[in-house]
């Protein structure tokens, strides 16, 4: 009971100061991608505008307002609330001159009506959508429920505003023809607006040691293409966040030139396929935000393109994939199957559910020797200590719930890093 009446006075206030300071809002959603879109958008338009994104995960019916509002979550105080509503008062029904200009904002959907509650409260100008696939299907049913969500951020957007949509994936593209908003849409594709051209690592190997600089491409938009050079950086995923970031640029009226110069001071989130040196001089993918099939079938093409030495050996790590309904079972062990054409050598699963892609891998035809099952985390990290090799890449990855950042936080070479380079490191995780 308590907790809606905070829902609901939150989204009263939230709507009345976008109502008063007429932010332009721009709302990201998608099944991956949505934070390291939210970063590479905000690192664009931060350089020529007073901007302010969602922090952490203020993504939701209570995460949202709050950055409308630019507060933080009272938590379990009932002072800190208080003063909460307090400074939203002062908000609303005062002027606030440092108000920002641009809303960047994050819109999550783990059920039915997220999305639309969301765009109830903070109504975009520009909608983006990342992707869609089957992660939630514990609440959505199927993947025609989450497209449905998802289009909600582009059906509700006016006329003059823009849909920003990704050229790859059909199920996005098809949401063109649910608004009314022009469509700049980015991609690999040759069709698409904003388009990635000729993508390499920027890697190399020293004394058999595997160091990766970053990652170069072109992007090519309205007859002009632009070098872009993203330091640290391995993923595709991350050539999507920031070609729709170009494209939310471009939707702002600044030109490309102007939007990948922003672009030198981009990072990647931590949790999200970030290189970290590992013990004995391995390299760890650190890829332990969150899990879906889809993100992990991207991962392992990332894995595939990494050149380690010969004498040196990849591990993938993988944990369960929550929240994937019925089809659970089929969905980890189709990955099982898929992870057996990646070239790697062995295969580390924990939890219930990941034996299920031990075993799609053994029927595969994985040897069976290469396999290794855990159900206790620092039976892992204990193991990887013992086995890994000098120049050994290691990719990590598994649903939050399974907090497979402890695994890296074991096998790093240098753990006091951890606060700074790892997911999950708060107080409200760790204690």
């Amino acid at each position: 009971m308590l907790s809606k009446l905070l829902q609901k006075l939150l989204a009263w206030f939230a709507r009345k100061a976008i109502k008063k300071y007429k932010p332009v809002i721009i709302g990201i959603t998608g099944s991956v991608g949505k934070s390291s879109t939210k970063e590479a958008i905000y690192t664009v338009l931060n350089s020529h505008f007073n901007v302010r994104r969602n922090l952490k995960n203020y993504n939701n019916e209570i995460g949202l307002p709050l950055t409308v509002l630019g507060r933080i979550s009272g938590g379990k105080s009932l002072a800190r609330w208080l003063r909460v509503f307090w400074m939203a008062v002062g908000t609303v029904f005062f002027p606030e001159k440092s108000y920002p200009e641009l809303l960047v904002l994050e819109m999550a959907a783990d059920r039915p009506g997220d999305v639309s509650y969301l765009v109830n409260i903070a109504l975009p100008q520009i909608g983006v959508v990342t992707a869609v696939g089957p992660v939630h299907l514990e609440f959505f049913g199927n993947l025609e429920n989450i497209v449905r969500e998802k289009e909600k951020i582009v059906e509700n957007l006016a006329p003059k505003g823009w849909a920003i949509l990704n050229a790859d994936d059909s199920l996005v593209l098809s949401m063109k023809e649910a608004t009314r908003a022009k469509v700049l849409t980015y991609g690999f594709n040759e069709k698409a607006d904003v388009r990635a051209l000729e993508v390499e690592f920027d890697q190399e190997l020293k004394k058999d040691v595997l160091h990766i600089n970053g990652l170069r491409f072109k992007v090519a938009h309205a007859g002009s293409i632009v070098p872009v050079f993203l330091p640290d950086i391995i993923s595709n995923t991350q050539v999507y966040s920031v070609l729709a970031a170009i494209s939310c640029g471009v939707a702002m009226d600044l030109n490309v030139i102007e939007i990948t110069d922003s672009l030198r001071r981009y990072q990647g989130l931590p949790g999200r396929m970030n290189p970290i040196r590992g013990v004995k001089n391995s390299l760890i993918i650190d890829d332990t935000y969150n899990s879906s099939p889809d993100a992990v079938k991207i991962a392992f093409e990332t894995m595939d393109r990494l050149n380690i030495s010969p004498q040196a050996k990849k591990w993938i790590v993988l944990g369960d994939m929550l929240e994937l309904g019925r089809d659970s079972r089929e969905l980890h062990q189709e990955l099982g199957a898929d992870l057996f054409r990646v070239k790697f050598d062995f295969l580390v699963t924990y939890g219930k559910l990941a034996q299920d892609i031990a075993e799609g891998a053994r029927n595969a035809g994985m040897k069976k020797e290469n396999i290794f099952e855990f159900n206790k985390l620092e039976e892992i990290t204990n193991f990887l200590k013992e086995k890994i090799g000098r120049g050994d890449l290691i990719l990590v990855k598994g649903s939050q719930r399974m907090r497979m950042e402890r695994i890296v936080a074991g096998i790093m070479a240098n753990p006091k890093m951890a606060s700074k380079l790892l997911v999950r490191q708060g107080e409200d995780w760790l204690g």
